[in-house]
């Protein structure tokens, strides 16, 4: 699995085999470790987790279904930008909106949809994401 560009059955095979290992009390890695944390917090997506058929399922937002992979790929993103710090400021502004929704689930749905917005703005302009305007978009929330 390539580090920062998997593909999309790498993705899913990496959440599917991280809630097995999770269920199984196995060894988890730092990074799974982090993703079976979100992943507890969702039990809607254990079902799909636990069957192979899910990795070949389309989840589709015109019939109104959430993307698991999708999603707590955006919890992990976040999650790592937080740890490291970037884009700079985000770990202080997160910090803010965790005290004001008093979850730290929560406070990530929120970042989760402003980064989701800034990452629809990029692909449909066809340029970078805008960090800036992403930090700021999550100052506005605190």
């Amino acid at each position: 699995m390539s580090l920062f560009n998997p593909t999309k059955e790498e993705v899913r095979i990496f959440f599917c085999d991280t809630w097995k290992k999770h269920q199984t009390h196995g060894v988890l890695t730092p990074l799974e470790t982090i993703a079976a944390k979100w992943i507890v917090e969702h039990p809607e997506y254990h079902q799909i987790l636990s069957n192979p058929e899910s990795m070949q399922q389309d989840f589709s937002v015109e019939n109104g279904q959430t993307n698991p992979f999708l999603h707590l790929s955006m919890h992990l993103s976040i999650a790592e930008q937080i740890q490291i710090d970037q884009p700079i400021g985000i770990k202080e502004v997160s910090r803010v909106l965790l005290q004001k929704n008093g979850s730290e689930h929560d406070a990530a749905h929120h970042i989760m949809e402003c980064l989701g917005k800034i990452l629809w703005e990029a692909q449909r302009n066809g340029t970078p994401p805008d960090m800036h305007a992403y930090i700021e978009s999550i100052r506005l929330l605190v």
